[in-house]
């Protein structure tokens, strides 16, 4: 596995409160119920606009949603936000093994740029694949193809790492081998079912499954 990409949100960095923060913004400015924080992790992982129209139920009033949110994340909630213990030495191995390394996340690129120079890890990724502010390419299977076409990567010498179903779909769809990681916001049953074909419980096991397929 000579390409690597990483999901962001859930598998390199805990987004927790930054991502539940910015959507209890947005609900509280249309006048919609706040869920706690912890009711909210579900929305870790999937494109916004899903889990607005989810918790709204209507796609004029998500698409208000995502520019509340992007008010207080743009500034404040991208940076609400840590690094797993153990991303910064995985990150590192690869490095050393001279492995092609990207980040590919649903969350738009110029957000994601910021959080991953923020934390110090920019010289570890060759790119940061994200969407567009407009939408385009928040679909994992979309962002992905995207990525090959713009990339060295070939499909049967990679791996995509995510936490999330949508990370493992997209792969699959690809024609690119995925690892799921417990560690982030799914769970074993999510994405056992979408296809894994391996599950790591931590950075640690990751990079020991990574040197195995290497």
């Amino acid at each position: 596995m000579q390409s690597v990409f990483f999901d962001l949100d859930g598998t390199l960095t805990d987004p927790k409160p930054g991502i539940t923060r910015c959507i209890q913004h947005a609900l509280s400015a249309l006048d919609s119920p706040v869920p706690s924080e912890d009711e909210l992790t579900w929305c870790i992982g999937p494109p916004l606009l899903a889990s607005f129209m989810q918790l709204l139920g209507d796609e004029a009033l998500a698409q208000r949603a995502i520019g509340h949110y992007r008010e207080r994340f743009a500034d404040v909630g991208l940076f609400e936000n840590s690094v797993y213990a153990g991303i910064a030495q995985l990150l590192a191995s690869l490095h050393g093994e001279q492995r092609d390394v990207y980040v590919a996340t649903s969350k738009p690129t110029v957000y994601a740029e910021r959080i991953v120079a923020h934390f110090g890890l920019s010289q570890f990724f060759i790119r940061v694949f994200g969407s567009e502010l407009s939408g385009e390419r928040t679909d994992k299977t979309e962002l992905l193809r995207y990525a090959l076409a713009q990339s060295t990567a070939r499909a049967a010498g990679c791996v995509m790492i995510g936490d999330r179903s949508h990370d493992v779909i997209g792969a699959k769809n690809n024609g690119i081998r995925a690892f799921g990681v417990l560690y982030g916001y799914g769970d074993i049953e999510e994405l056992r079912a979408a296809g894994a074909d391996e599950l790591a419980a931590d950075p640690g096991s990751l990079q020991a499954l990574l040197v195995m397929e290497g």
